[in-house]
Formats: C-alpha cells, structure tokens, sequence
C-alpha cells in the first residue's frame, strides 16, 4: 500500500479546470495516472512537468540503471506520441526551452517530447537533475552506500536523514524547487523537466511530507509530476502540484521551517533571485 498522502486540496476545486473529453485515446504504453491528472490541470499557469524518462532498456536486478542505457524502441515512440498528444490536448504551449538530466535517456525523451509537439527547443542540461545528484554531498560515500542497500533503501534513508553524505531532505527539496522557480515559462506554457526515478519520488516525497515509501510509491517510466507556483517571492510561494489523480499545495515556507528546525543554515540553499517577468 503507497505510503503517500491520499488527501487533496479541496479548496482548490474552484480553479478553472482543463476539461477532459472521453473520447481521446492515451498513448500507448503512458501511465494511467498521466491522463487522470491532466483533468485536474488549472488553465492559464506558469507549468512544468517534472517527469521520468521514457522507457529504457532494463536495469540490473538491484534497480541499478546505468547512464549509458537508452530508451527502447518504445520508449521512443511514446515520449514522442506524448508530445504529441499534451500539444494537441492542452490549452498550454510547448513551445519553451526545456531543462533535463544530461544522462542519455533523459535529453532524448525531451527532444522527442518536443518533436512530437513539431517543435525543436533547447534543452539545458542541469545536474541537479541527474541522479542522485541533488541528494548528495560526497559521492564517494553516497554512491557506495547506493550500490550497497539499493534505491529503495537509499531514499528512505536520504528521508530519515540517517545517510552519509547526503544533504538534509527539506534541503535536497528546496534545492528541486527552486531550480523549477527559477525556469518557470511564461503564462499560458508547459516546461519540461526531464530526470530520474529516484529524484522524483524524494521530491514528492518530501513535498508531501512523509518519511517512508514503497514501491507503490515509485514514478513509473514516462510518469510526472505537474507543477506550478503563485506569483510571490520564493519565500512566500505556494507550490501547487498534481500527482496521480490528486491535487496538493505545498507552501515554500513549510519546507523552510523544517529546514531551519533540523539546524541548518540558509547560506547552503541554492536559494534563487527575485524572479520578474515582463
């Protein structure tokens, strides 16, 4: 059973909503939860979509996915097909830079995303996307225990705060979350951003505020996170996000409390600028 908070925001029910229409067909292979979600999109936001990679090539047996691995044939189509259909279905353009994992798999699901939207972007490689990237502090003492207790293991204990070398978890949250401040689109347009399992389930973990997944919990290949934010400082935003058929807020400020209360100090935040838009 997910150990994820099922309880959503019900005062966000007012927002505007994307209306679905039962006779479009998803694509092939894409999550169910992708489709149940773009239902409860609001219109006209500054949105992103934090997503894993399409489907690539297996893994070892431990969960452990080398860089080198690409997407499978299938895994190209449906990034594609996805594209495709979320420029077709939505009333947001694609027509932005994205940002993503430098790893491989994750630049190509961008670009067929954007080829499938007709549209060939730039994608920015940002290595806070790359896995476990922006969990960790010392590599040499994280990626031993990596290997070592496997992925599962390794975010509950970057959850629990009991792994060397890793940073505090309201830390390795904050840190996402203002990257995706910082690259938010213009009104009206859908950013992606493109990266890893293990990133996307201790980010949502941490912004639903629980100590402990499973594997119910893990984002599937292809599966994301929307997110947007209200047009406030950092510090005073609230960060909005779908996730599986359900809405949740998460205020920054949250997030900063259970920071500073662990002990920490603010000077080792990636902590973004005003941001203006024109």
């Amino acid at each position: 059973m997910s150990k994820l908070s099922d309880s959503p925001n019900p005062e966000l029910r007012a927002e505007p909503r994307i209306a679905p229409s039962p006779s479009v067909t998803a694509p092939a292979h894409l999550p169910d939860s992708m489709i149940s979600s773009v239902s409860l999109l609001p219109t006209d936001k500054r949105l992103i979509l934090f997503t894993r990679h399409s489907l690539r090539e297996r893994s070892d047996g431990n969960g452990f996915a080398s860089y080198q691995l690409p997407l499978t044939p299938k895994g190209r189509v449906l990034a594609k097909s996805w594209g495709r259909w979320l420029s077709g279905h939505l009333p947001y353009s694609l027509d932005v830079d994205s940002i993503s994992s430098p790893i491989g798999r994750c630049i190509d699901t961008a670009q067929l995303m954007q080829e499938g939207a007709g549209l060939q972007r730039h994608i920015a490689h940002q290595s806070l996307l790359v896995e476990p990237g922006s969990l960790v502090t010392e590599p040499e003492l994280a990626n031993v225990v990596f290997k070592e207790i496997g992925v599962l293991n390794f975010i509950n204990r970057f959850l629990q705060g009991s792994l060397e070398g890793t940073k505090n978890a309201y830390q390795g949250g904050l840190d996402i979350l203002s990257l995706f401040y910082q690259h938010q689109p213009q009104q009206g347009h859908l950013m992606l951003a493109v990266s890893h399992d293990t990133l996307l389930s201790a980010f949502l973990a941490v912004m639903l505020d629980v100590p402990e997944i499973d594997w119910n919990d893990w984002p599937k290949m292809m599966e994301g996170v929307f997110l947007w934010f209200d047009d406030k400082p950092f510090r005073k935003a609230n960060a909005y996000f779908v996730w599986r058929g359900k809405i949740y807020i998460r205020p920054v400020s949250a997030l900063l409390e259970g920071y500073f209360a662990a002990g920490f100090h603010s000077s080792k935040l990636l902590l973004p600028p005003e941001v203006k838009w024109t």
